[in-house]
């Protein structure tokens, strides 16, 4: 059994402000919260392997894609670093031959209150929707997998992302490691977060099933809002786009590669 695990970090435990995330906000706390990011991979890693994974493939998904300590992880394991310039974006790599996807470290949408650090994409973008939801970095990435046929069975992050995911996937396994209030989280206990993501993932692929497949759309209408005018005007260009306000482009298709493109340079 192939196993994919996607991992960020704004949903890793405990983890409550930007400056945390990388060395250029100001770093003071990156190196515990990479630390963390590692550990929460090696984590959902010991479950697949504990619950039959005879292949795991790990993407480090966060800001540079450089931020897992590749020793961190258990032997075995493979780890995608750095970006290919695959549209798959945070899942370049995943292809038909995986039998499961699990997402880790993943956190609210930009435009929402479930997380302190809540964004999609880019920092850029004050509002992302497909079909009037408002989306995530975790629904843009299921839906990939939807449309490859492959189960989403895990996902850990912040309480409101879990829930909005089970709506979507009643079958998927989810760890809330923090639940979002205003610029502050509520967490777990580190070591907490770490051995219920391997136990949950553990049981996840022991009871993957049909339930945690998402549903693809089967027509695609996005919206695009900025938080400046000017990307907006520079993302209308791309073809099929249009503007839709000072701050917001729309596109619309009925293939989702032909959305993933549009993403691929607008976002």
């Amino acid at each position: 059994m192939r196993v994919f695990i996607s991992c960020d970090i704004e949903g890793a435990a405990g983890i409550a402000h930007w400056d945390e995330t990388d060395y250029d906000r100001g770093g003071r706390w990156y190196d515990y919260f990479r630390g963390q990011m590692t550990r929460e991979a090696a984590a959902a890693c010991k479950g697949a392997k504990a619950g039959g994974a005879s292949a795991i493939r790990v993407k480090d998904a966060h800001d540079s894609a450089r931020n897992i300590i590749p020793d961190g992880l258990p032997e075995g394991v493979t780890i995608h670093r750095g970006w290919s310039g695959s549209p798959f974006s945070m899942v370049s790599g995943l292809d038909e031959g995986y039998d499961a996807l699990a997402f880790v470290g993943y956190h609210s949408p930009a435009h929402s209150d479930g997380n302190p650090l809540a964004h999609t994409m880019s920092t850029a973008i004050d509002e992302l929707t497909i079909n009037g939801v408002r989306t995530s970095e975790f629904l843009i990435h299921g839906y990939i997998a939807a449309m490859l046929g492959i189960p989403v069975i895990f996902l850990s992050g912040d309480a409101a992302l879990c829930a909005h995911a089970r709506a979507l996937a009643p079958g998927i396994a989810t760890v809330a490691t923090n639940t979002g209030a205003g610029g502050a989280v509520t967490s777990m206990h580190p070591s907490d977060a770490l051995a219920a993501i391997e136990d949950t993932m553990r049981r996840a692929l022991e009871n993957k099933g049909a339930d945690c497949l998402l549903k693809l759309p089967e027509r695609f209408d996005v919206s695009v809002k900025y938080k400046e005018h000017p990307h907006a005007f520079r993302a209308a260009y791309f073809p099929g786009a249009a503007h839709a306000g000072e701050k917001t482009v729309s596109f619309a298709a009925d293939n989702y590669m032909d959305v993933l493109r549009f993403f691929h340079f607008v976002l």
